[in-house]
């Protein structure tokens, strides 16, 4: 199986071969569809931000699915701090986006799937439906309501328990070498190691304790965005 070495020499080359894809707004783009590797780096490129991955695990937490939350109460030299530009184009007049997913997984409103794939490991160890479906058909009405344009990244996380581990396949519709795949990735890791956890918890003097184990990347479409290409080396 491809590491993530593996993946950031194939962005190398292809920036080197200049052969790029472009954009919906005309930047170009350098891109890898069916990308499938062994998430075993933080990062492919640049260095994970960790205060701003704990903002947005809180955030998660929280299940605010309003970005103004993200930095909420906490402030820089110039005032309130503003959620990441990323999420501001995502978000609509009100500061409205779908991707909270601390909400998706966590919430009744969709049927708290964390819960349930835990309780489905602890019922049943080998299963294979220990499953997160962050993205519903229904995005295609959400999507663009109201003026936003947040297409759910992340389709599903299923969660497998082997030789005294768990690991997790996370498979997604879309995402971006350098900030996508490091915030992403970082959630990932926070919740599988949580899935162990509250495995262990739940089995306790029953069954063999688990630890987190392998986190098994698939992408439909990876990219690095051109003004990003400055980071490929």
């Amino acid at each position: 199986m491809l590491r993530v070495t593996d993946i950031r020499q194939h962005f190398i080359d292809e920036l080197k071969a200049e052969r790029f894809t472009t954009d919906r707004l005309g930047g170009k783009t350098i891109e890898m569809i069916g990308a499938s590797f062994h998430a075993d780096e933080p990062a492919i490129f640049g260095k994970p931000n960790q205060e701003y991955i704990r903002a947005e695990i809180d955030w998660y937490h929280t299940q605010s699915t309003n970005i103004e939350d993200i930095y909420a109460g906490e402030y820089d030299e110039n005032g309130p701090k503003e959620p990441p530009q990323a999420w501001q184009y995502a978000a609509n007049m009100h500061g409205e986006i779908n991707s909270n997913y601390g909400r998706i997984i966590f919430s009744d409103q969709y049927y708290n799937q964390y819960k349930r794939a835990v309780a489905e490991l602890v019922a049943n160890p080998d299963s294979r439906r220990a499953c997160m479906v962050y993205n519903r058909p229904s995005i295609w009405m959400e999507y663009n309501d109201n003026g936003k344009s947040d297409f759910i990244c992340t389709n599903a996380v299923t969660y497998y328990i082997r030789d005294n581990k768990v690991h997790c396949c996370v498979q997604m519709r879309s995402n971006d070498v350098v900030f996508g795949y490091k915030n992403d990735s970082a959630w990932q890791e926070y919740i599988l190691k949580s899935v162990a956890n509250d495995y262990n918890i739940e089995t306790a003097f029953k069954r063999p304790r688990v630890e987190a184990g392998n986190i098994y990347w698939q992408v439909q479409n990876l990219h690095v965005y051109e003004k990003h290409f400055d980071l490929v080396q």
